[in-house]
């Protein structure tokens, strides 16, 4: 990955007929990359709010995405979305991941840790407004034709996690373009991305230009800077569950999921029927169940989740291999165990 961004900047550098004068380069640091692609060439309308419509705004968007609903005081009110999950139950809304072009569970751990961040199932929804696909990998195997219809519509992928992922009512579409509306507030700003001084020069040059190929190359090199996809591998849990996965655990690492993961949804039942805290009641209680197939094994809910049952809609999705890794778990179980 560092071989080819180097490789565009010399090229997209090369190019350009004039030297950059870096001492008088404006500052651009809040500026949205969205903003900027656009200014490179880039579409971006069919994923703009429509602001026509009555009630939507930006503030919202937020309250449904933080809060599930949205007070008559904010001009139009909407009763709750579901009485399980709002989305920051599994989203956070903020930068997760030190660096947005290679996400790794490791480093989004030890970036919560350092920001005060839950370590959460769902990819964030930061940035979700500059990713072209959606519900990526093996999504197809939980929602099947679903994903169809929103892998590349962003309305549709709000819908999606709406009704199958909070469990809840289908969305208005004036609740829709608000959340667009909000999404567009937290979407990945110049200063979260790495560029050198030659490259935030080099595209306030290109910005500014009428040429179609130093345009061109401006988003070929932000293309390399963050994400447009979060991936999903879904994996199944070690066959041998006294074994585990093989791997060496480390239980201080484990205790930092447990905390950031475990108790953030569990703990006095937040989102769950299963209360849990730090003492030795709840570990010793994880520990009995760990080399079973029980929805309480934590190598079972993490690798399948807990689906609906009994007519109750609520459910614990899994980690993918993305959001939660091997070794990771392996921590996590060894902190359980003691």
């Amino acid at each position: 990955m560092k071989y080819l961004i180097s490789l565009v900047v010399c090229l997209f550098t090369s190019y350009i007929p004039f030297k950059f004068d870096l001492v008088k380069t404006k500052d651009t640091s809040n500026e949205y990359i969205s903003d900027l692609e656009e200014k490179l060439g880039k579409d971006m309308s069919s994923k703009k709010p429509d602001f026509t419509i009555k009630g939507v705004s930006a503030e919202a968007g937020e309250s449904l995405v933080k809060n599930g609903f949205v007070p008559k005081s904010m001009g139009k009110k909407a009763g709750r979305q579901s009485k399980h999950f709002v989305c920051t139950s599994c989203h956070n809304v903020v930068k997760e991941d030190p660096d947005l072009a290679n996400p790794n569970a490791q480093a989004r751990l030890d970036f919560a840790i350092q920001k005060g961040l839950p370590f959460l199932q769902g990819s964030p929804l930061y940035g979700v407004v500059n990713r072209s696909t959606y519900y990526n990998g093996d999504y197809y195997k939980k929602y099947g034709n679903l994903v169809n219809k929103a892998k590349n519509n962003i309305r549709e992928a709000i819908q999606l996690c709406a009704q199958e992922c909070a469990q809840g009512r289908k969305l208005d579409q004036w609740e829709v373009e608000s959340i667009l509306a909000y999404f567009w507030k937290i979407g990945i700003k110049r200063n979260d991305i790495s560029l050198s001084d030659v490259e935030k020069a080099a595209l306030v040059q290109a910005s500014k230009s009428d040429d179609a190929m130093m345009k061109k190359k401006g988003l070929e090199l932000l293309s390399l800077k963050y994400m447009d996809r979060a991936d999903a591998t879904f994996v199944p849990p070690p066959s041998n569950r006294k074994v585990g996965n093989g791997l060496a655990g480390n239980a201080s690492n484990g205790a930092k999921i447990y905390e950031l993961s475990c108790l953030y949804c569990h703990q006095k039942q937040k989102y769950s029927y299963l209360d849990l805290d730090k003492s030795k009641l709840s570990l010793n209680y994880l520990k009995r169940h760990l080399d079973t197939y029980h929805r309480q094994s934590v190598y079972q809910v993490t690798r399948w989740g807990v689906p609906v049952y009994n007519g109750k809609k609520s459910y614990m999705p899994q980690y993918t291999l993305e959001r939660m890794s091997e070794q990771q778990l392996t921590d996590l179980v060894s902190y359980i165990n003691g």
